[in-house]
């Protein structure tokens, strides 16, 4: 299981997981699974595409830094 931090592709439109300064995940597709740390504990969520990206049962506006784990 790899750690790090959502973030935007301006290129692509898709989130993708950044783990150092040029390692990222490579693209994240709708109904992937994942664990977001909140407040001191990891969640588990699926990200999504709707009218914008979102993480199933977890609220927020806005997705990148949030740190996860894959």
């Amino acid at each position: 299981m790899r750690q790090g931090a959502l973030t935007l592709d301006a290129q692509t439109g898709r989130m993708d997981i950044r783990f150092d300064l040029e390692d990222y995940y490579g693209g994240l597709q709708c109904g992937e699974r994942m664990d977001v740390f909140i407040n001191g504990d990891w969640r588990p969520a699926r990200i999504e595409m709707g009218n914008g990206w979102y993480l199933t049962g977890i609220k927020t506006d806005r997705l990148e830094g949030l740190i996860v784990r894959i």
